[in-house]
């Protein structure tokens, strides 16, 4: 009996004794309880906080965040769907654009009618300025509306709209810091935002320089400076390939006629006072070929090369297509760069309602097809667009819809799609690319 006695205690303590490691081993597995529980289980199980943010993520309705490396491959792939840049076709781009929402009012689009110069013909016309967001200073109404340069989501949507139609560069109009334009404001500031959102989508900027308030040889030395020392190292920072292999910020200067080439050259000749050439800033500088006269003096400041601007044929000799071969062929003798603007059309009666004989009309893309036809004859390096943003002059190559406001009807590209002038770029940028394999053939 003692005996039996002796086994029952004995079992009884080996049952407690396994009940108690059963119960340690059991705790060494929770690590929210024991704080001395495996590492590799620490490892492999999240804390209770964390498990329900993964929960989260799971049952959301959201796609998970990517990490760099695929959000990369996302943007190659999306890359992929564009045809490549073509970097000699450019496009003058203007960032001056304003609305309430980021800008705190109404920005250009309620831009004045400015009057005639001639007191007796502007006594005829109404006065004033436009009221946006429905009566804006434009012909034709803009897809995205009366929208702001600042936007992201608008800067985005232009850089979809320039890889598209297979634009490489955006001349963007420039004034310097602290200065603007008579209906604008300060822009420069934002620049950064432009350089960002066209290097996401593979696309260079120039600088498209305008005739800010005492323009000179010395104040462009220092403006030149600024840009090179503020925005050369940005990615999306254009440069040319010269002749002599080296890569030079390329400029538009528009209205460069209205210095002297005296001023010019002592910025652009190597002897000048202010010269720029063969220092750290030195670059490719165009100007604006007006009148026939302009050519010599372009020479003789010291250019590199010649632009039309204007898209408006025959409005000037310098827009007037039948005379761009002959301005190749003196580009070609004194080595120059000739680069001819091509437009879609010219209609700026929304703010100069006394100048409807300057107006293009578009004839659904055929006016357009004839410029940009007449540029390529002439084998130019580059072919540059009357623009892809000027709503004033409707100029515009970006998507117009049609729009009524009261007695206004805006202008459309009907019977077209919005994106037909896009089109007709991409087309004609790809026949430009091709003909100029078949040149250095």
């Amino acid at each position: 009996m003692a005996r039996f006695r002796r086994k029952s205690c004995c079992a009884l303590i080996a049952l407690a004794l396994a009940v108690f490691i059963i119960t340690v081993i059991l705790k060494s597995l929770n690590p929210e309880d024991n704080q001395f529980g495996s590492q590799f289980a620490l490892r492999l199980i999240p804390p209770p906080g964390q498990m329900e943010q993964d929960n989260s993520v799971v049952v959301s309705a959201k796609p998970a965040q990517l990490i760099p490396a695929e959000k990369a491959d996302r943007m190659e792939n999306k890359m992929q769907d564009f045809p490549e840049p073509n970097y000699n076709v450019h496009a003058f781009y203007y960032v001056w654009y304003g609305n309430p929402q980021f800008d705190g009012k109404y920005v250009h689009w309620d831009h004045p009618l400015l009057p005639h110069w001639d007191p007796k013909v502007a006594s005829g016309y109404s006065t004033g300025r436009h009221h946006p967001p429905d009566d804006i200073g434009a012909n034709f109404y803009p897809a995205l509306g009366p929208y702001s340069s600042r936007d992201p989501s608008v800067l985005e949507e232009h850089m979809r709209q320039l890889r598209t139609a297979d634009v490489g560069v955006l001349a963007v109009s420039w004034y310097p810091l602290s200065m603007n334009d008579d209906n604008g404001e300060e822009i420069d500031h934002f620049l950064p935002l432009v350089l960002d959102a066209a290097d996401k989508y593979q696309l260079k900027v120039a600088f498209h320089i305008e005739p800010y308030k005492g323009r000179d040889d010395a104040n462009m030395h220092e403006n030149i400076k600024y840009i090179v020392e503020r925005y050369g190292n940005h990615p999306a920072f254009y440069r040319y390939k010269t002749s002599t292999g080296k890569f030079l910020p390329l400029y538009y200067i528009y209205d460069s006629y209205l210095q002297t080439p005296d001023v010019w050259a002592q910025l652009l000749k190597p002897n000048g006072i202010s010269t720029i050439r063969n220092t750290l800033y030195d670059g490719i500088f165009i100007a604006l070929l007006v009148e026939e006269s302009h050519k010599k003096d372009i020479q003789t400041a010291g250019f590199d090369g010649i632009y039309t601007y204007f898209a408006t044929n025959g409005f000037t000799y310098g827009s007037s297509h039948h005379n761009w071969r002959s301005i190749k062929t003196f580009c070609d003798y004194n080595n120059l760069i000739f680069i001819p603007s091509v437009g879609p059309g010219y209609i700026d009666t929304s703010i100069r309602p006394w100048n409807s004989q300057n107006t293009r009309n578009r004839i659904n893309g055929k006016y357009y097809e004839t410029s940009f036809n007449a540029a390529v004859e002439a084998r130019p390096q580059i072919i540059s667009i009357t623009s892809f943003n000027e709503w004033h002059e409707g100029t515009q190559i970006e998507k117009a819809i049609p729009k009524t406001w009261g007695k206004t009807v805006y202008l459309d590209y009907l019977p077209h799609k919005p994106t037909v002038y896009l089109e007709i770029t991409q087309k004609w940028a790809r026949k430009f690319s091709e003909e100029q394999k078949k040149w250095l053939e």
